[in-house]
């Protein structure tokens, strides 16, 4: 199915991720949730392990099945504000724990998940988690979509896949820190513009350890502008996206079409 909407309000809540209080990042998630659907918006994400942080060491007692636990909670808030929600958490799947992106629909329905494929050394991520092995497009209420978790940016072939595969979005979720500022901006930029669809990034603020994490959360168009941009404090930023944007960019400039993968 192809896109069926042709506009799309979105909020990211940048927030402040407080390592190891569930309780306190659920009351903060559920204020800007409640603010994203007064602005009317049918989407908000929120940022990588939004609920936990990366108190690793502890995934045991956090982790549960995508219908238990925080992922249940997220679906109720979902239902009641009638929004659908992304964002990543920590899940207990058959093969260990992973790092994994959902999405709940307005109905309180998960209609999409994703298990982060690169695990992110310099936090420990491969010693407590195990990676996704899929790289699925997701047929949503608006239209084809994709999701990725913050280290994944770096890697371009992960985004072409889903371009080729139709994505015309990709939510990203991420805990990026200091000092790679411009590597966030210069590759979401980049991975807008080289598949010609929509990044949408959500990032923290905050710091955590030794950790210092930024935001300046994003939407990138398929031409690569800056649809909104947050800054470095916690906000919920929110902008309208066009995806009539998409089939434009691309009839334009036929990059997909021109590659040769007989050479590469």
């Amino acid at each position: 199915m192809g896109r069926r909407s042709v506009k799309l309000k979105i909020s990211l809540g940048q927030m402040d991720v407080v390592l190891g209080q569930p309780r306190e990042n659920v009351s903060k998630v559920r204020e800007m949730t409640a603010e994203a659907r007064r602005r009317g918006s049918a989407v908000v994400v929120f940022p990588e392990l939004w609920s936990t942080g990366y108190d690793l060491e502890r995934v045991e007692e956090y982790a549960t099945r995508t219908d238990e636990g925080v992922f249940a909670e997220v679906a109720e808030l979902a239902r009641e504000h009638s929004i659908h929600i992304i964002g990543s958490l920590l899940a207990a799947k058959d093969s260990g724990y992973s790092n994994t992106a959902v999405v709940f629909s307005p109905e309180g329905q998960l209609v999409a998940e994703y298990d982060k494929v690169h695990l992110f050394r310099d936090m420990e991520e491969d010693k407590y988690l195990v990676h996704g092995r899929k790289a699925s497009v997701f047929d949503l209420a608006w239209g084809k979509s994709a999701l990725a978790i913050c280290y994944d940016l770096r890697f371009p072939e992960l985004f072409r896949r889903y371009a080729l595969d139709g994505a015309g979005i990709v939510f990203l979720t991420a805990e990026w820190p200091y000092p790679r500022l411009m590597h966030w901006q210069t590759l979401l930029r980049a991975r807008a513009i080289e598949n010609q669809f929509f990044m949408v990034a959500c990032n923290r603020v905050g710091e955590s350890g030794d950790w210092s994490f930024f935001g300046h959360s994003a939407i990138y168009g398929p031409s690569g502008e800056l649809m909104v941009g947050a800054g470095e404090e916690e906000t919920l930023v929110t902008a309208v996206i066009d995806l009539e944007a998409i089939d434009e960019v691309r009839k334009g400039l036929t990059v997909l079409k021109d590659r040769h993968r007989d050479v590469y």
